[in-house]
């Protein structure tokens, strides 16, 4: 196989992945420009996850891409200091990651800034060396990082920043952040990672050791609930954002509100016992939860 062809095989494997997601990444009643731009955002956010995950493809393409050497290609603080290098040459230069070229354009064409960019990638620097949060102030501190610049992203991708809707979104990308937290206690583990406040789990008389068994404990739940709460919480505070848009723009935005209601709904249903495996909303459950943010709009 050529490297062309390799290349574009690791650029659709991870672009590929927008299907999984808790939320539309850039559903079809979407203006076509707009779709291919959040679909390059999409991608970029995407590779920079899968970086901190240690979950790229396979056989080393993307380290070959991003010019980090076979000896060097499991380091993963090394590929984030690669892909940041390889996105400062998206604002100034020619990058060498096909999904990084796919962002050139909608770079220069939204007059995006680095900043948001640069947030996703400190969030996954953050992944290496803090597995554990204190306090939940610790943990929105991450999510600032690790979540925000998506919405914002979208809002710059648009048209449509303001601060007051950066404000609202902020408190969206975040709840969605923890519930994706909730929903992946257990992968989460395994990767010595827990994003349960510290301080929350002690209030609730919950161990380490409570989140590696096959099914959640009433103090568990009860502690899922919680957070859950919080994310819903922070869900009701953001939804104005869907009103304060208009057309097709703000059935996106009532997707991912949607998308985060029917989680937490998800989550609730199984009794807050997310140990077995992610509750995950169904088709039904999701449309019906958009209807119902459409309707009050938030």
């Amino acid at each position: 196989m050529s490297p062309t062809a390799t290349a574009r095989d690791a650029e659709r494997a991870t672009l590929d992945k927008a299907a999984g997601e808790n939320f539309p990444v850039a559903p079809f009643f979407l203006p076509r420009a707009w779709r291919d731009d959040l679909m390059a955002v999409y991608g970029f956010a995407r590779l920079v996850d899968d970086i901190g995950d240690g979950d790229l493809a396979p056989g080393g393409t993307d380290a070959r891409l991003l010019g980090v050497s076979p000896d060097e290609a499991e380091d993963r603080l090394v590929l984030l200091d690669a892909f940041e290098a390889d996105l400062r040459r998206v604002f100034d230069g020619t990058p060498r990651h096909p999904l990084l070229r796919r962002l050139q354009p909608t770079v220069r064409r939204r007059a995006l800034t680095p900043e948001p960019f640069l947030g996703l990638i400190a969030a996954n620097r953050q992944d290496q060396l803090v597995t554990r949060y204190e306090t939940y102030d610790d943990l929105l501190a991450y999510c600032e990082l690790s979540a925000n610049p998506v919405g914002r992203l979208v809002l710059a991708v648009t048209g449509t920043s303001t601060p007051e809707r950066i404000r609202r979104s902020d408190a969206i990308c975040t709840a969605l952040q923890v519930v994706e937290h909730l929903q992946d206690v257990k992968e989460d583990l395994g990767r010595d990672r827990i994003y349960l406040p510290a301080e929350d789990m002690k209030r609730f008389h919950v161990q380490e050791a409570d989140l590696a068994t096959p099914t959640a404990g009433a103090s568990v739940r009860a502690l899922v609930a919680y957070e859950a709460q919080r994310a819903r919480d922070l869900l009701n505070e953001g939804a104005p954002l869907v009103g304060s848009v208009h057309g097709r723009l703000k059935l996106l935005l009532a997707g991912f509100v949607a998308g985060g209601r029917a989680a937490i709904d998800a989550i609730a249903a199984a009794r807050y016992d997310v140990l077995p495996g992610p509750p995950k909303p169904g088709t039904v459950q999701l449309l019906r939860e958009v209807g119902v943010t459409l309707r009050g709009e938030g």
